[in-house]
């Protein structure tokens, strides 16, 4: 049995450049574009939270400044990205606008996601448009990265941002319905698998190469990218996006694959923080605290007693009881020198104290994993 994608309520959608923009005229595809967004708007009339990752800024950038085909110089790509982007986010904003939809632009590179300090400014972000009902259109920041601080393609990208935001699916569009046991373009006997459970070595071999001259991406890169998002609970699809309304042609039974993830968002989210990161400090809390932790309340700082250790925004802290219990670990949300300054007060102090505006919360309660008792 396949999951139903109407079964979801956080969904990131990938779109590649192929589908995005014609490739004999460098000119965006409106009515398909405009199918997409009637397919969103359906999810997002039914409460998902909605957010795309969308290449294509330089294959519109280049037209727009005639520059001609083949394969770009770096400081060409950078130029392309700064004219696209504009130009990617204004038809974005008006395909889902014409639905009632705002639209939200974010420009990421690798350590955006990847630096806990930077991730969890992302992070935030993120979720703030998704929870005032906006849907943030993400790429990579092409204007300033380079081959040395770049994904490479926006097929792991959509990976990282999935897990990010504990997205429960992952789709990927692509100009081919799902994965086969071999390139079927050269292999007439190739299978077509609806659904993998696990990525095998056996699974990575059957990848073939890039699919189009526009795209940066091929199977090997959704491949990578189901196994990013398997690893944090996402579930992943590729399906054909070529059609006008793809996504309602996934709900409708269309052809596609699933990759599937053995965890959910949440759980793989507090194992990567109670086991994977080592703590640099310690947070000492009350009782009154610690009962609203294991309420599934977030860390503030009123309740925090003492700070242990020197320590940065984004790293991990052991948070202990006042007799020395350790009850969790969590990512805070202020370094040392600032929590000290702020424990024991009201989080409507923080700006006073601080000088500065601060997020309420030591530590969240989606960044924080407690230890069973």
């Amino acid at each position: 049995m396949t999951p139903n994608l109407q079964d979801f309520r956080r969904i990131v959608i990938k779109v590649g450049s192929a589908l995005l923009v014609d490739r004999g005229r460098g000119r965006l595809r409106h009515a398909w574009l405009a199918a997409l967004a009637e397919d969103i708007a359906d999810l997002h009339a039914r409460g998902a939270d909605v957010l795309v990752v969308s290449s294509g800024s330089i294959a519109l950038g280049r037209t727009v400044l005639g520059l001609p085909p083949g394969a770009l110089r770096l400081e060409e790509s950078q130029a392309s990205a700064s004219v696209g982007q504009i130009a990617l986010a204004r038809h974005w904003a008006e395909a889902l606008g014409h639905h009632g939809i705002v639209a939200g632009q974010i420009l990421v590179t690798p350590r955006d996601t990847e630096e806990r300090r930077r991730y969890l400014n992302a992070r935030a972000t993120v979720l703030k448009l998704l929870d005032v009902r906006a849907v943030p259109v993400v790429n990579e920041n092409d204007t300033v990265a380079t081959s040395e601080i770049r994904y490479g393609d926006n097929d792991r990208l959509a990976a990282r941002v999935a897990t990010m935001i504990g997205a429960e699916v992952l789709v990927l569009f692509s100009d081919i319905d799902g994965l086969y046991t071999a390139p079927p373009h050269q292999d007439p006997d190739a299978r077509h698998l609806p659904v993998v459970e696990r990525v095998t070595p056996e699974i990575e071999a059957m990848a073939g190469g890039p699919a189009s001259e526009l795209s940066r991406g091929g199977m090997r890169t959704k491949i990578e990218a189901a196994k990013i998002a398997a690893g944090g609970g996402t579930h992943m699809i590729i399906a054909d996006g070529r059609e006008k309304n793809p996504l309602r042609a996934i709900q409708q039974g269309g052809r596609c694959s699933w990759f599937l993830s053995g965890s959910t968002p949440t759980a793989a989210r507090k194992t990567w923080i109670a086991g994977s990161l080592e703590p640099r400090g310690s947070l000492v809390i009350d009782d009154g605290a610690a009962r609203a932790l294991q309420g599934g309340a977030s860390l503030l700082p009123v309740g925090v007693r003492a700070i242990e250790g020197s320590f940065g925004r984004g790293d991990a802290v052991l948070i202990r009881s006042l007799a020395g219990r350790p009850l969790g670990r969590g990512l805070v949300a202020y370094d040392s020198t600032e929590a000290a300054l702020i424990i024991g007060q009201p989080s409507a102090r923080i700006a006073e104290l601080l000088t500065h505006p601060g997020r309420s919360e030591m530590v969240h309660r989606d960044d924080l994993a407690l230890f069973a008792e």
